[in-house]
């Protein structure tokens, strides 16, 4: 059998239900719901890290960030270990990446991306058009930047960031549109290089291409007719913050996670409808990306996937950005569309990471998928009555590191030293609303020692021993 093409899409903190499809009252996707329905929709799916790098490193090498030892935006994936791109590669596919890759830190760099593309070769990839997200374009130059520049629009561009960098500052809830016209935006450029690339693509081997949108990470600047489209009146509306009177102080303080606490329905209405507008821009371009596949008599036989990194507060709890480990932070779409091999239209709601798409794809590709966590999904395609595990994990590190326990009715977070913060009945209270730490003291042991279960069984060539993590979770 001919491998296949292999298309991955991905957008940057889109939360699990803005997907019209997902049920969402006022977002439209048409072109992701054509995915949901032409192949699979994990409505489970989490992300091992709520931010970007880590979830990103996770994703290629099927890791935790305790074991590839990243664990903020900061540093860089190691390019000596096992990857996806270059099992692919290995397995005789042209591998191509455009778009925001944030493999490294992109804050740090300095000069034009084209100076990284070694590295980026290193990883496995063998096409390479990368872009930074919104914030880093204030002050890398790449490739999109040297069409802004030639059509005049870079420094509006960039005059108009630094203005939301400061206003950020008293009000981190700003919405305005984007000077450039989509077409121009981060998105639009994105996209068309990659409606290009499939024009293009005239290589007998099969190509496996990664876009990573920019899209709808903050800033609220959708562009043009975006920034229109959705009346904020009619978003819906937040979860509203819980009463954390009855905690100390101390879990209160962990549970905000040092993030902004919105303080305006309307602010929060105007943010929302920006990251629609910005959703819907990506979601035109998949779907001109699928349109592109199909005219080129690519698409029946491809393999497509989209994912994203991780979820957005957007106001629920009073929050903003990510980090936290509730579930709106937590929580990513995950479709995969790979027709006469999984089904059409069918949903499945296993406990699935996004560590377990790379040994997803090696195994349908007959490649080897002994990889050390991450698990195949081809099993729970197959039988929707199969788990693939029974709790999901996820860590982050804000000023310290912090560790998550998801099952189908539990959460439990705690810090690396053993200070449990978080315990939510999610069946009862799927809004969490009431934070059970301290209250219900035999479910957190209980949910404690499945975290410490979690951690070692899932030991892998770490940075440090997970027995050492473990034995500061355990507090004992």
């Amino acid at each position: 059998m001919p491998k296949p093409n292999i298309v991955i899409l991905m957008t940057d903190q889109q939360r699990a239900d803005c997907l019209s499809c997902a049920g969402h009252p006022q977002l439209r996707t048409p072109s992701m719901d054509r995915l949901a329905s032409e192949g699979v929709r994990f409505t489970q799916a989490a992300t091992v890290s709520p931010v970007c790098m880590p979830a990103r490193s996770s994703f290629i090498n099927s890791l935790y960030p305790h074991s590839h030892g990243m664990w903020f935006n900061s540093g860089y994936v190691m390019p000596g270990g096992p990857n996806l791109f270059k099992s692919l590669k290995n397995a005789g596919y042209v591998t191509a990446h455009i778009g925001k890759s944030h493999y490294f830190r992109h804050g740090s760099a300095t000069g034009h991306l084209r100076t990284y593309e070694p590295y980026l070769h290193q990883l496995g990839l063998d096409y390479v058009h990368e872009t930074t997200g919104p914030m880093a374009t204030r002050i890398i130059d790449s490739y999109m930047t040297d069409l802004w520049r030639e059509r005049g629009v870079l420094d509006d561009f960039r005059e108009d960031y630094n203005h939301r960098m400061e206003v950020r500052k008293v009000n981190p809830l700003l919405s305005d549109p984007s000077p450039l016209p989509p077409d121009l935006y981060l998105d639009g450029y994105v996209g068309q290089k990659s409606v290009e690339f499939i024009e293009g693509y005239d290589d007998p081997r099969p190509m496996c291409l990664f876009v990573g949108f920019p899209s709808p990470h903050s800033p609220w600047d959708a562009p043009g007719e975006y920034a229109s489209m959705y009346d904020p009146a009619g978003a819906p509306d937040p979860i509203p913050m819980p009463d954390y009177g009855d905690l100390p102080e101390e879990i209160r303080d962990m549970d905000d996670f040092g993030h902004f606490k919105a303080t305006t329905l309307e602010n929060i209405r105007g943010i929302r409808s920006s990251y629609y507008g910005k959703i819907s821009l990506v979601d035109h371009w998949v779907g001109r990306i699928l349109e592109t596949l199909d005219e080129g008599g690519m698409l029946d036989e491809a393999m497509v996937v989209f994912w994203s990194d991780h979820g957005e507060m957007l106001g629920d709890h009073r929050r903003i950005g990510k980090c936290t480990f509730h579930e709106s932070s937590m929580r990513v779409p995950l479709l995969m569309r790979w027709p006469d091999h999984i089904g059409r239209g069918i949903t499945r709601d296993a406990l699935v990471e996004n560590i377990d798409v790379c040994p997803t794809i090696l195994q349908a590709l007959g490649l080897d998928d002994s990889w050390p966590v991450g698990r195949s999904l081809l099993p729970v395609l197959e039988d929707p009555s199969l788990e693939v595990r029974k709790c999901q994990l996820s860590e982050v590190q804000t000023t310290e590191r912090r560790f998550c326990i998801r099952t189908r009715e539990r959460k439990y977070a705690t810090t690396e030293d053993g200070r449990g913060f978080m315990l939510y009945d999610l069946g009862n209270d799927p809004e969490e609303q009431n934070n059970l730490i301290g209250k219900d003291v035999e479910t957190g042991n209980r949910m404690r020692e499945a975290l410490l279960r979690r951690l070692i069984s899932s030991q892998h060539s770490t940075e440090r021993p997970v027995e050492e993590l473990a034995g500061g979770v355990r507090g004992l």
